[in-house]
């Protein structure tokens, strides 16, 4: 019981902390520079401990009345106050330049790459990056030089999702300090819906102007390996190649361009509406890994035939923002 308290009150802070750090600070539009104002110093562990032992050595110096005890007290204290302002340097003046939130699909690991930059007289080094539920990375950034870093979030549900504050920090030279900044992105995330379904695809009519008929997926001709996408079915994989140690590669064929498949909605019966849009999903992810074009027709949109990474992204964001509010909440 005393337990679950004191991790119900953490969390009220923590939602206080978080809550007055969004007011004071704002929406951020990159690019934007970390200013003395946003930057906030507090010892590590590491720099309580040391901290402790001086005061120790302190008391002793002072009670035995030891000139050397107390020298090299003052000489760590020194130390200590130099430490910190290293720490706090080295995140004063890093450049923000951007955020990237590649999309996903639900329930994987989307992808957010921050670029950062230095001035051109000192290198950054040891700088972190995380979000709420998001991995750690570390970046070094020599003088002038840019570096970007690379976080995993979860993607919850389909839709535009808001991304959660990131904060970069360091704990560079001594891990005495850990000195850190928030960034508060307006940018979204756009989380498709899970490709799932087992429904056999629909037949799609020839764009042969002389009639003629529609080859099946059987008969598709072989037109090479591309890399792996979020969404590919396994059954596209070739495994072979992956097993000689190639990184993972998906087949293609060319023989569905010859077909223009339509992916209709309301045709669908006997699923509800998030099963249809999963199937929906399936089917667009297998039909690109075939080469095939193909439309989408939703009860207020209409994408044409097309094919290509732009017209998947087209279908793919349709279904992910099918019957959902425009706006999406803060994380």
């Amino acid at each position: 019981m005393l337990a679950e308290r004191r991790a119900r009150w953490r969390a009220r802070m923590a939602e206080r902390a978080a809550a007055w750090s969004r007011r004071r600070q704002g929406i951020d539009r990159f690019p934007i520079e970390i200013t003395r104002r946003r930057l906030y110093i507090l010892p590590t562990r590491a720099g309580l401990g040391f901290s402790a032992l001086l005061l120790v050595m302190g008391i002793a110096g002072l009670n035995y009345a030891n000139s050397l005890a107390l020298l090299i007290a003052f000489m760590l204290g020194g130390f200590v106050l130099v430490a910190m302002n290293l720490c706090h340097r080295n995140l004063q003046g890093l450049r923000i330049e951007g955020l990237v939130a590649h999309p996903t699909f639900e329930g994987d690991l989307a992808r957010l790459e921050l670029a950062m930059s230095s001035d051109l007289r000192d290198p950054r080094l040891g700088i972190d990056a995380a979000a709420d539920s998001a991995t750690t990375s570390i970046a070094e950034l020599g003088a002038g030089a840019t570096a970007r870093i690379e976080l995993r979030l979860h993607a919850r549900r389909r839709g535009r999702q808001a991304l959660p504050r990131i904060r970069v920090s360091t704990a560079y030279p001594f891990g005495l300090f850990r000195a850190w900044t928030w960034l508060h992105a307006e940018e979204t995330l756009l989380v498709y819906p899970v490709p799932r379904g087992a429904l056999p695809m629909p037949v799609g009519r020839s764009d042969r102007s002389d009639g003629a008929s529609t080859r099946q997926a059987g008969n598709d001709e072989w037109a090479g390996l591309r890399g792996f996408r979020d969404g590919d079915s396994p059954r596209q994989v070739a495994w072979k190649v992956y097993a000689r140690g190639l990184p993972l590669l998906v087949k293609e064929y060319t023989g569905g361009s010859s077909q223009l498949l339509h992916f209709d909605f309301a045709a669908m019966s006997g699923a509800s509406a998030e099963g249809r849009l999963q199937q929906l999903t399936r089917w667009i992810v297998d039909a690109e890994a075939r080469g095939q074009r193909y439309a989408l027709t939703l009860p207020s949109l209409h994408v044409a035939e097309a094919r290509g990474a732009l017209h998947r992204h087209r279908c793919l964001e349709a279904l992910a923002l099918h019957g959902l509010p425009r706006e999406p909440t803060h994380a």
